[in-house]
């Protein structure tokens, strides 16, 4: 029996102090990225929607579905990690009412969720209730909720003013009273970001939301260099592997085109004389 598996209720009970680090969390949507962040020691890892962008090509997460989700998270729960494995409910999978949302994160959770997460403050009260009924783990994610994308304009910072910020932190009290076990706070400033994770008991997990939350976030291919284009202000780089690979790759198409891949030794050979006198034709 795995002792090191991560759980919903250490999560939940788990606060960052000068004795206990932050909580490290990162997005996986298969069994190699999976295996790759269980093994560095990550707590958390999300199958997030954020696969839209980052592995499908999409501009937005709002094209993913529900068994997008599933069959990544069927994925990802394959290589058995220590880490907690929470995915995402998509877009319009909870927002049309309770009977969707618990029937939808039923099925990510028989893909392999152990927890799900969705967006949304007070105006996902009932949803979060019922899933908790339902006994459903839910993680909230309040300031900049990727599936708001055009109710907002776009993708900005969020709760820059007193008025934002009071409604952020009523909704974090709001959705932590509904159950949630810790909430993603994405793309807000770093004093309201610290004082949501002082006000609550449960653990905030930060995305673009300074160094004061109980835990953080990135996105796989992002820390790992394998997105191109624009890069976040919130991304630290820890790798370059789409360089490298690019280098590999060229590596590649040279020794193919000079002949000079695959050698004798990376092919099969038979007995000597197996095929003398071997003749085909096309009829």
């Amino acid at each position: 029996m795995k002792t090191n598996k991560k759980s919903v209720p250490q999560i939940r009970a788990y606060k960052a102090n000068e004795i206990n680090p932050p909580i490290a969390m990162v997005t996986a949507y298969d069994a190699p990225g999976a295996h790759m962040a269980s093994a560095a020691g990550v707590d958390i890892i999300l199958v997030g929607d954020s696969l839209a962008m980052v592995v499908l090509g999409y501009d937005d997460t709002l094209s993913v579905t529900i068994p997008d989700m599933a069959y990544h998270t069927r994925a990802v729960s394959r290589s058995k990690p220590d880490s907690l494995i929470v995915t995402d409910m998509p877009w319009m999978s909870y927002h049309t009412g309770v009977h969707d949302a618990v029937n939808n994160a039923a099925q990510l959770i028989r893909s392999g969720a152990e927890a799900i997460k969705l967006e949304g403050g007070a105006n996902r009260v009932d949803v979060i209730k019922a899933l908790v009924d339902a006994e459903i783990p839910v993680m909230g994610h309040l300031g900049l909720t990727p599936q708001s994308v055009h109710a907002f304009g776009g993708f900005s910072v969020q709760a820059k003013t007193r008025e934002a910020a009071k409604k952020l932190l009523d909704d974090a009290l709001a959705i932590e009273e509904a159950g949630v076990f810790s909430i993603v706070l994405e793309a807000v400033p770093d004093v309201v970001a610290a004082k949501a994770t002082e006000l609550l008991k449960i653990p905030t997990v930060g995305i673009g939301a300074g160094p004061h939350c109980d835990g953080q976030v990135l996105v796989f291919h992002d820390l790992l260099g394998l997105t191109f284009g624009h890069k976040p202000k919130f991304v630290r780089h820890y790798g370059s592997l789409g360089e490298l690979g690019i280098k590999g790759l060229e590596g590649y198409v040279h020794d193919v085109k000079m002949r000079s891949f695959p050698s004798p030794d990376e092919g099969y050979q038979v007995s000597q004389g197996e095929f003398d006198g071997f003749t085909f034709d096309r009829k």
